[in-house]
């Protein structure tokens, strides 16, 4: 059995955002063919050109591309691609938020300086950044969100503001000051910038800093530091009965965080 996992404007073209395929292997290509051909009647047609392909968390386009094998157990995750600039930028919808993921790279530029100025510029623009090594990938950084948003709409928030509650999840802690340390921006490291807000000024917000966006795709390998930095054991990892027991364990902790 191959998983599938669709994200953003890719699950519009079915009716769920994962799915099953009863496969022992089949390429990339093969299955980007089969997705096509599964889409219901009215649905409209899947996209299969202007999107980036992971399994298992590594990009395809780093393997062999469309010729990759995928096997049983793997997981795979579909994510549109909207290119500007010449970088590759990852954004889906969550309620009614559309988010950003954008990847910044190493600059003589003070990170939190950028990000302070990016807030001025854009107002009404949500922008937060955490160092890219606290980011297990896409989908970790999706549920987080998720999180903070269902946060914000019960009023249970970790904060008076949605960005600060975000810092404070992918932390793991209660405590503002020690999160900005810990996963904070910083300079000279990589980083994640969290936007959401309207597609046009996210487009303006994009065109801005193109100078210094790196692909955020592929992603890199994070977990033995992230096990170590959380202090997540491997009998921890076995207990957990998931395709993604990591990612699980990291969503689950930054759930349970209150007040």
């Amino acid at each position: 059995m191959i998983t599938v996992k669709l994200l953003g404007g890719a699950k519009r073209s079915f009716l769920s955002d994962k799915l099953s395929i009863d496969k022992n292997s089949m390429s990339v290509r093969d299955l980007l063919v089969h997705l096509q051909n599964l889409v219901p009647k009215d649905m409209s047609a899947f996209d299969a050109r202007n999107i980036l392909v992971a399994i298992n968390g590594a990009d395809s386009s780093a393997l062999q591309g469309n010729e990759t094998l995928v096997k049983d157990g793997d997981v795979v995750s579909i994510i549109p691609v909207i290119h500007g600039g010449g970088k590759s930028r990852i954004n889906f919808n969550i309620s009614n938020y559309l988010v950003e993921l954008i990847r910044i790279g190493k600059t003589s530029t003070d990170p939190i300086e950028l990000l302070e100025s990016l807030r001025i510029k854009f107002p009404d623009v949500m922008v937060q950044g955490i160092r890219s090594k606290y980011v297990l990938g896409v989908n970790h950084a999706k549920r987080i969100i998720e999180i903070s948003l269902a946060a914000a709409r019960t009023e249970t928030l970790l904060s008076n503001r949605i960005e600060t509650d975000l810092l404070m999840r992918f932390a793991q802690s209660r405590q503002i000051n020690e999160a900005i340390h810990k996963v904070g921006l910083k300079k000279g490291e990589d980083s994640i910038l969290i936007v959401m807000g309207k597609k046009s000024l996210i487009d303006k917000l994009v065109s801005d800093i193109a100078e210094i966006i790196k692909p955020i795709i592929p992603f890199p390998d994070n977990a033995n530091f992230i096990k170590k930095e959380f202090t997540i054991t491997k009998k921890e990892l076995d207990c957990v009965l998931s395709k993604e027991p990591l990612e699980d364990i990291l969503v689950e902790r930054s759930a349970v965080l209150f007040r």
